[in-house]
Protein backbone atom coordinates (compact mmCIF):
# COMPACT_ATOMS: atom_id res chain seq x y z
CA UNK A 1 0.00 0.00 0.00
CA UNK A 2 1.14 3.52 -1.27
CA UNK A 3 1.67 6.13 1.35
CA UNK A 4 -0.85 8.17 -0.44
CA UNK A 5 -3.73 5.48 0.10
CA UNK A 6 -2.92 5.60 4.18
CA UNK A 7 -2.16 9.67 4.22
CA UNK A 8 -4.93 12.05 4.72
CA UNK A 9 -2.40 14.94 3.26
CA UNK A 10 0.90 14.61 1.37
CA UNK A 11 3.44 16.85 0.65
CA UNK A 12 5.72 16.21 -2.16
CA UNK A 13 9.11 18.14 -2.70
CA UNK A 14 7.00 21.56 -2.54
CA UNK A 15 8.92 24.53 -2.43
CA UNK A 16 8.41 28.56 -2.48
CA UNK A 17 10.48 31.39 -3.27
CA UNK A 18 10.11 35.07 -2.71
CA UNK A 19 12.37 36.59 -5.15
CA UNK A 20 15.64 35.66 -4.19
CA UNK A 21 14.40 34.20 -0.45
CA UNK A 22 13.66 30.42 -1.08
CA UNK A 23 11.03 30.33 1.41
CA UNK A 24 10.58 26.81 1.76
CA UNK A 25 12.73 24.45 -0.25
CA UNK A 26 11.85 20.60 -1.41
CA UNK A 27 8.90 19.87 2.12
CA UNK A 28 7.83 17.05 1.90
CA UNK A 29 6.04 14.96 4.82
CA UNK A 30 2.41 13.02 4.95
CA UNK A 31 -0.08 13.02 8.09
CA UNK A 32 -1.93 9.98 8.58
CA UNK A 33 -5.87 9.72 9.34
CA UNK A 34 -6.39 10.69 13.08
CA UNK A 35 -2.87 12.05 13.94
CA UNK A 36 -2.27 14.78 15.57
CA UNK A 37 0.99 16.57 14.21
CA UNK A 38 2.72 19.75 15.02
CA UNK A 39 5.06 21.66 12.96
CA UNK A 40 7.71 23.62 14.72
CA UNK A 41 10.60 26.10 14.30
CA UNK A 42 11.94 29.56 14.97
CA UNK A 43 10.49 32.49 12.72
CA UNK A 44 11.35 32.35 9.38
CA UNK A 45 11.46 28.38 9.48
CA UNK A 46 8.95 28.65 6.35
CA UNK A 47 5.69 27.29 8.37
CA UNK A 48 3.41 30.00 7.48
CA UNK A 49 4.28 29.52 3.67
CA UNK A 50 3.75 25.95 4.22
CA UNK A 51 0.14 26.59 5.59
CA UNK A 52 -0.69 29.01 2.98
CA UNK A 53 -0.18 26.85 0.28
CA UNK A 54 -1.91 23.76 1.79
CA UNK A 55 -4.56 26.64 2.55
CA UNK A 56 -4.14 27.50 -1.07
CA UNK A 57 -3.33 30.95 -0.11
CA UNK A 58 -0.37 30.45 -2.10
CA UNK A 59 0.21 28.52 -5.37
CA UNK A 60 3.71 26.42 -4.93
CA UNK A 61 6.33 26.96 -7.58
CA UNK A 62 7.08 23.24 -7.50
CA UNK A 63 6.18 20.08 -5.92
CA UNK A 64 2.73 18.34 -4.94
CA UNK A 65 0.00 18.88 -2.58
CA UNK A 66 -1.90 15.84 -1.99
CA UNK A 67 -5.07 15.66 0.16
CA UNK A 68 -6.66 11.79 0.03
CA UNK A 69 -4.75 11.14 -3.12
CA UNK A 70 -6.18 14.20 -4.82
CA UNK A 71 -4.00 17.10 -6.08
CA UNK A 72 -4.92 20.50 -4.30
CA UNK A 73 -1.89 22.26 -5.28
CA UNK A 74 -3.19 26.04 -7.17
CA UNK A 75 -6.91 24.99 -5.61
CA UNK A 76 -8.65 28.50 -4.42
CA UNK A 77 -9.23 28.01 -0.46
CA UNK A 78 -12.87 27.99 -0.74
CA UNK A 79 -12.64 25.10 -2.59
CA UNK A 80 -9.99 23.00 -0.57
CA UNK A 81 -12.45 24.39 2.28
CA UNK A 82 -15.34 22.31 0.65
CA UNK A 83 -12.91 19.37 0.29
CA UNK A 84 -12.94 18.90 4.08
CA UNK A 85 -9.95 20.70 5.34
CA UNK A 86 -10.79 23.42 8.08
CA UNK A 87 -8.48 25.97 9.06
CA UNK A 88 -8.48 28.23 12.27
CA UNK A 89 -5.73 31.23 11.95
CA UNK A 90 -3.06 32.70 14.27
CA UNK A 91 -5.19 35.87 15.33
CA UNK A 92 -8.67 34.69 15.70
CA UNK A 93 -11.93 36.55 14.52
CA UNK A 94 -15.19 36.47 13.92
CA UNK A 95 -17.82 38.61 12.78
CA UNK A 96 -18.18 41.09 16.03
CA UNK A 97 -21.81 42.48 14.61
CA UNK A 98 -23.32 39.22 14.57
CA UNK A 99 -24.19 36.73 17.40
CA UNK A 100 -21.89 33.62 17.99
CA UNK A 101 -24.32 31.14 16.63
CA UNK A 102 -24.71 33.25 13.55
CA UNK A 103 -21.07 33.20 12.93
CA UNK A 104 -21.46 29.33 12.92
CA UNK A 105 -24.80 29.01 10.86
CA UNK A 106 -22.85 31.12 8.01
CA UNK A 107 -20.13 28.58 7.97
CA UNK A 108 -22.53 25.77 8.02
CA UNK A 109 -24.34 27.72 5.34
CA UNK A 110 -21.23 27.88 3.15
CA UNK A 111 -20.75 24.51 4.15
CA UNK A 112 -24.16 23.53 2.18
CA UNK A 113 -23.73 26.02 -0.59
CA UNK A 114 -26.86 27.65 0.38
CA UNK A 115 -25.19 31.26 0.10
CA UNK A 116 -27.08 32.41 -2.80
CA UNK A 117 -30.26 30.78 -1.94
CA UNK A 118 -31.45 32.10 0.82
CA UNK A 119 -34.67 32.76 0.64
CA UNK A 120 -35.55 32.75 4.25
CA UNK A 121 -33.56 34.87 7.31
CA UNK A 122 -29.85 33.39 7.96
CA UNK A 123 -30.63 33.06 11.34
CA UNK A 124 -33.34 30.27 10.75
CA UNK A 125 -30.77 28.33 9.16
CA UNK A 126 -29.03 25.42 11.02
CA UNK A 127 -29.43 27.14 13.97
CA UNK A 128 -29.98 23.43 15.79
CA UNK A 129 -26.51 22.08 14.08
CA UNK A 130 -24.88 25.50 15.12
CA UNK A 131 -25.88 24.58 18.65
CA UNK A 132 -24.46 21.00 19.14
CA UNK A 133 -21.37 22.67 17.62
CA UNK A 134 -20.98 25.27 20.08
CA UNK A 135 -21.88 22.87 22.75
CA UNK A 136 -18.99 20.68 21.94
CA UNK A 137 -16.28 23.50 22.20
CA UNK A 138 -18.55 24.61 25.72
CA UNK A 139 -20.25 28.14 23.81
CA UNK A 140 -23.66 27.04 23.73
CA UNK A 141 -24.73 29.44 26.59
CA UNK A 142 -23.37 32.10 24.84
CA UNK A 143 -24.94 31.67 21.37
CA UNK A 144 -27.26 34.71 21.41
CA UNK A 145 -24.39 36.53 22.57
CA UNK A 146 -22.80 39.11 20.19
CA UNK A 147 -19.27 37.95 19.43
CA UNK A 148 -17.71 41.07 19.86
CA UNK A 149 -18.14 40.83 23.31
CA UNK A 150 -16.36 37.62 24.15
CA UNK A 151 -12.65 37.18 26.03
CA UNK A 152 -10.28 35.92 23.57
CA UNK A 153 -10.36 32.38 24.59
CA UNK A 154 -13.82 32.17 23.97
CA UNK A 155 -13.19 33.75 20.85
CA UNK A 156 -10.65 30.72 19.82
CA UNK A 157 -13.47 28.15 20.69
CA UNK A 158 -16.23 29.65 18.62
CA UNK A 159 -13.49 29.86 15.35
CA UNK A 160 -13.34 25.87 16.23
CA UNK A 161 -16.52 25.70 15.92
CA UNK A 162 -16.61 27.50 12.49
CA UNK A 163 -13.98 25.05 11.49
CA UNK A 164 -15.51 22.02 12.30
CA UNK A 165 -18.96 23.17 10.37
CA UNK A 166 -18.27 21.51 6.86
CA UNK A 167 -17.21 18.40 8.84
CA UNK A 168 -13.10 18.34 8.04
CA UNK A 169 -11.34 15.45 7.26
CA UNK A 170 -7.87 17.52 8.06
CA UNK A 171 -7.50 20.59 10.07
CA UNK A 172 -4.99 23.07 9.86
CA UNK A 173 -4.47 25.37 13.13
CA UNK A 174 -2.07 28.29 12.60
CA UNK A 175 -0.79 28.90 16.37
CA UNK A 176 -3.70 27.82 18.07
CA UNK A 177 -3.01 29.13 21.36
CA UNK A 178 -1.36 32.54 20.68
CA UNK A 179 -1.96 35.00 23.22
CA UNK A 180 -3.16 32.35 25.38
CA UNK A 181 -2.03 32.04 29.38
CA UNK A 182 -0.51 28.26 29.97
CA UNK A 183 -3.82 27.33 32.05
CA UNK A 184 -5.91 28.69 28.95
CA UNK A 185 -3.87 26.68 26.15
CA UNK A 186 -3.37 23.67 27.80
CA UNK A 187 -7.49 23.70 28.04
CA UNK A 188 -8.30 24.83 24.43
CA UNK A 189 -5.55 21.63 22.61
CA UNK A 190 -7.30 19.00 25.06
CA UNK A 191 -10.05 20.37 23.71
CA UNK A 192 -9.24 20.03 20.50
CA UNK A 193 -7.61 16.50 21.11
CA UNK A 194 -10.43 15.42 22.03
CA UNK A 195 -12.49 16.48 19.46
CA UNK A 196 -10.58 15.21 16.88
CA UNK A 197 -10.19 11.62 18.30
CA UNK A 198 -13.56 11.54 18.85
CA UNK A 199 -14.22 12.25 15.24
CA UNK A 200 -10.81 10.71 13.43
CA UNK A 201 -9.77 14.07 12.19
CA UNK A 202 -6.24 15.02 11.02
CA UNK A 203 -4.84 17.87 12.41
CA UNK A 204 -1.69 20.09 11.43
CA UNK A 205 -1.11 22.74 13.52
CA UNK A 206 2.01 25.44 14.30
CA UNK A 207 2.61 26.27 17.45
CA UNK A 208 5.67 28.58 18.98
CA UNK A 209 4.76 26.93 23.14
CA UNK A 210 7.23 24.19 23.37
CA UNK A 211 4.93 22.65 26.44
CA UNK A 212 1.98 22.20 23.98
CA UNK A 213 4.07 20.22 21.53
CA UNK A 214 5.43 18.05 23.83
CA UNK A 215 2.68 17.15 25.75
CA UNK A 216 -0.10 16.92 22.82
CA UNK A 217 1.63 16.24 19.23
CA UNK A 218 1.48 12.62 18.12
CA UNK A 219 4.16 13.36 15.77
CA UNK A 220 7.04 16.51 15.26
CA UNK A 221 8.02 17.90 12.23
CA UNK A 222 10.72 20.57 12.30
CA UNK A 223 11.68 23.78 9.73
CA UNK A 224 14.63 25.79 9.56
CA UNK A 225 15.41 27.87 6.75
CA UNK A 226 12.56 26.60 4.49
CA UNK A 227 13.94 22.66 4.69
CA UNK A 228 12.51 19.91 6.95
CA UNK A 229 15.32 19.27 9.10
CA UNK A 230 13.60 16.80 11.71
CA UNK A 231 10.66 14.25 12.01
CA UNK A 232 9.87 12.02 14.71
CA UNK A 233 8.26 11.74 18.68
CA UNK A 234 8.78 14.21 21.12
CA UNK A 235 11.80 12.07 21.98
CA UNK A 236 13.55 12.03 19.03
CA UNK A 237 12.96 15.90 18.81
CA UNK A 238 13.69 16.57 22.12
CA UNK A 239 17.28 14.79 21.76
CA UNK A 240 17.63 15.82 18.00
CA UNK A 241 20.99 17.68 17.99
CA UNK A 242 20.65 19.68 14.42
CA UNK A 243 16.93 21.09 16.49
CA UNK A 244 18.75 21.97 19.69
CA UNK A 245 21.00 23.74 17.83
CA UNK A 246 18.43 25.81 15.64
CA UNK A 247 16.40 26.36 18.51
CA UNK A 248 19.19 27.60 21.04
CA UNK A 249 22.32 27.63 19.76
CA UNK A 250 23.70 25.08 21.81
CA UNK A 251 23.54 21.17 22.98
CA UNK A 252 21.37 22.11 25.44
CA UNK A 253 17.76 20.49 25.61
CA UNK A 254 14.33 21.68 25.62
CA UNK A 255 12.79 22.59 28.63
CA UNK A 256 9.01 21.54 28.64
CA UNK A 257 7.72 24.20 31.22
CA UNK A 258 4.94 26.54 29.94
CA UNK A 259 7.36 29.41 30.49
CA UNK A 260 10.62 28.09 28.94
CA UNK A 261 8.24 26.93 26.28
CA UNK A 262 6.63 30.20 25.37
CA UNK A 263 10.56 31.29 25.02
CA UNK A 264 11.09 28.87 22.02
Amino acid sequence: MSVSDLSVLELRALSKSFGGVHAVRDVSFEIGKGEFLAMIGPNGAGKSTCFNMINGQLAPDSGEILCEGRSIAGLAPRDIWRLGVGRTFQVAATFGSMTVIENVQMALISHTRETFRLWRPAASHHRGRALELLAQVGMEEAADRPSRELAYGDVKRVELAIALANDPRLLLMDEPTAGMGAGERHGLIELVKRLVVERGISVLFTEHSMDVVFAFADRIIVLARGRLIADGDAAAIRDNAEVREVYFGTGKTFALSASQGAKA
